[in-house]
């Protein structure tokens, strides 16, 4: 049966579905190592059978039987070690660098050129050669920041969702729109303010980044902070603001409190609320955001 161009593009379609839902690869049937993958020869394929030839099991069978009961399939085992005797070890295997000293080689990297840009162009561009954050490979676009860098108000959210990667600036989508009302309730806008992320890429399938992920792209965030140079920073749900400020506390008990953050030589203040992507799931949080963005312009007009 022939397929028609209708067929193609339902297929295309469909992957372009899994694409979106952060589908970054197919399963095999064994597993594999990643870290030395490049190092392997070509990748185990099943072998293709053509209809009508007999199956590998059955030729296996038919060979056994001409060879007679002698014959044995199943491969020596391995002998133990004597009484006393300590086991041999598996042979080692190379890897070009390990799971674990990765992301920590990562993260020196980028502090290492965070601690050089001078501007906050400079950083942007910095993020878009840096290849130490997996995620960078699986997200469309680079998501830097949007608003008023000149702005002495800072608003930090975890990570890009679907809008904001095929946009290319943070808080796009419906959780975009939502911080914009709450901030124009108490009469801001993104003229008025600086919207970033604590992580510039968006994780596959919209997921919480690991926290692996914010460890290497952490010193980028504190640079812009530091560029940036605001006297109000806002973490926008418990990733961001358990990055910034260092606490452990889960959002709920961590909102509506001010944690104080160095930026160069003085200290600010960082205000911890509820993400506006939460308040779209929990439409009755919204009285505890409203709180804390009353706290915030009491704040912003000396009064608190």
């Amino acid at each position: 049966m022939s397929q028609g161009p209708d067929h193609q593009r339902d297929v295309i379609a469909e992957l372009d579905f899994h694409v979106e839902s952060g589908v970054d690869l197919c399963l095999d049937e064994r597993p594999h190592d990643r870290f030395s993958e490049t190092d392997d020869p070509a990748p185990w394929r099943p072998a293709t059978i053509q209809r009508g030839s007999p199956s590998p099991v059955s030729s296996q069978r038919a060979e056994l039987s001409r060879e007679g009961p002698q014959a044995d399939p199943v491969p020596p085992r391995r002998e133990l070690p004597a009484r006393g005797q300590a086991p041999s070890a598996p042979p080692a295997r190379t890897y070009g660098q390990s799971a674990a000293a990765k992301p920590g080689e990562a993260a020196g990297d980028a502090r290492a050129r965070a601690r050089d840009v001078a501007s906050l162009e400079e950083l942007e561009a910095l993020l878009a050669t840096f290849d130490g954050c997996p995620l960078k490979f699986t997200a469309k676009n680079l998501v830097f920041a949007d608003g008023n860098p000149a702005s002495k108000l800072m608003f930090i959210g975890e990570a890009p969702g679907a809008d904001e990667d095929r946009v290319g600036k943070p808080f796009m989508g419906r959780s975009g729109q939502l911080l914009d009302r709450m901030m124009a309730a108490i009469g801001l806008d993104r003229t008025k303010a600086y919207v970033t992320n604590i992580v510039p890429w968006r994780p596959p399938g919209n997921r919480n980044p690991t926290p692996q992920e914010v460890s290497i792209c952490k010193p980028f965030i504190e640079r812009q902070i530091e560029l940036a140079d605001p006297d109000i920073i806002v973490c926008l749900g418990s990733p961001a603001t358990q990055a910034i400020t260092g606490t452990k506390d889960g959002i709920l008990k961590a909102r509506g409190r001010f944690y104080p953050y160095r930026v160069g030589d003085r200290e600010v203040k960082a205000l911890a609320t509820l993400h506006p992507a939460y308040l779209l799931r929990q439409p009755l949080q919204k009285r505890l955001a409203w709180r804390d963005f009353r706290l915030l312009r009491a704040t912003l007009d000396g009064k608190a």
